[in-house]
């Protein structure tokens, strides 16, 4: 599946938060996603990032 900047995803787990919605705002060696509720942003590596990633959110 591709993944743009601005995508809305669902991750396995939930953050600490409470929230298991990201929005990617980077894509490339590395992902970095924004947390929907806090705006906490995580960045993790492609291999984890792609772990992570239950599904896309349809908008």
């Amino acid at each position: 599946m591709e993944y743009n900047v601005g995508d809305i995803i669902e991750s396995k787990k939930c953050h600490p938060c409470g929230n298991n919605e990201l929005e990617i705002i980077r894509v490339g060696v590395d992902f970095k996603f924004k947390c929907m509720k806090c705006n906490h942003v995580i960045t993790l590596d492609r291999q984890k990032a792609l772990k992570i990633i239950k599904r896309k959110k349809q908008l």
